[in-house]
């Protein structure tokens, strides 16, 4: 068996690689990040908490610890409870990510390649997406997972094509939650089309069913949404299994996760 980290890193060094229109986006990328090393400040800390003097510690070193802050439940690769499309799902109160049990996120999965299918800042179509699973050969597993590889892969997040991502709508989202598919994953930064894209349409047409309409499709039929996947090209076509385990965060509408596909 081998097992394969699907997780981008967080790292606070990604913050400023941000293009500076996309600033504001960090807290979903990476944290800032407070290191104390045991050779540097880890030495204070770990002084101060056995009340002696650095020069008493073994070694003269103390330990290693970092904090985190400006940490959205919503970072890097990340999964989606119910309760972040909205208070109600298939008609009861929706689900947050302490409610989901280990065994739904321990799935048999496959790989839509929609390279060459898909298009920046545009949707994509059930048509792609029936193209790509019949190109798969496998079905989609019941009570599995289904990621998407759109060539997102391609850029950094120094790049602002990484913030120009296919998205996917209502549509898309439940033609795949229709073959049984439970937890949608992507490579791209988000499911939906981006905030920009979707606030201009709306602005174009004043129908509001345009605003974030893939997340939203979570409601009529229950999924897990996993966003800012990485390493999909690592994956075969079909015939894996994929952990997708959250930090367990108590009410929380996300959290994020240690991805790992088992092959």
């Amino acid at each position: 068996m081998t097992l394969i980290d699907l997780t981008r890193t967080l790292d606070p060094a990604d913050r400023d690689l941000l293009p500076e229109p996309l600033r504001t986006l960090a807290p979903v990328i990476a944290p800032n990040v407070d290191y104390a090393h045991p050779a540097g400040s880890g030495r204070e800390q770990f002084a101060s908490a056995m009340q002696c003097r650095v020069e008493d510690l073994p070694d003269g070193e103390g330990w290693g610890s970092e904090l985190l802050t400006d940490f959205s439940t919503h970072l890097g690769t990340h999964v989606d409870a119910p309760l972040h499309y909205g208070s109600t799902c298939e008609g009861k109160p929706a689900r947050t990510i302490t409610d989901i049990a280990l065994e739904e996120l321990w799935c048999e999965a496959i790989v839509l390649d929609l390279r060459g299918r898909c298009a920046a800042n545009t949707a994509i179509s059930v048509d792609a997406l029936e193209s790509a699973l019949a190109e798969n050969g496998a079905p989609i597993p019941a009570g599995g997972a289904v990621l998407l590889r759109t060539g997102q892969e391609r850029y950094s997040l120094a790049d602002l094509e990484f913030f120009q991502y296919p998205g996917m709508s209502r549509e898309g989202t439940l033609f795949l939650a229709e073959r049984g598919a439970k937890v949608l994953g992507t490579d791209a930064a988000g499911w939906d089309l981006s905030f920009a894209v979707m606030a201009r349409k709306f602005r174009a047409s004043g129908d509001n069913s345009v605003l974030w309409d893939g997340h939203r499709a979570g409601r009529e039929r229950e999924v897990f949404i996993v966003q800012q996947m990485a390493n999909l090209a690592a994956l075969p076509p079909s015939g894996f299994r994929v952990a997708f385990f959250p930090i367990k965060i108590a009410r929380a509408s996300a959290a994020p996760a240690r991805v790992v596909a088992f092959t």
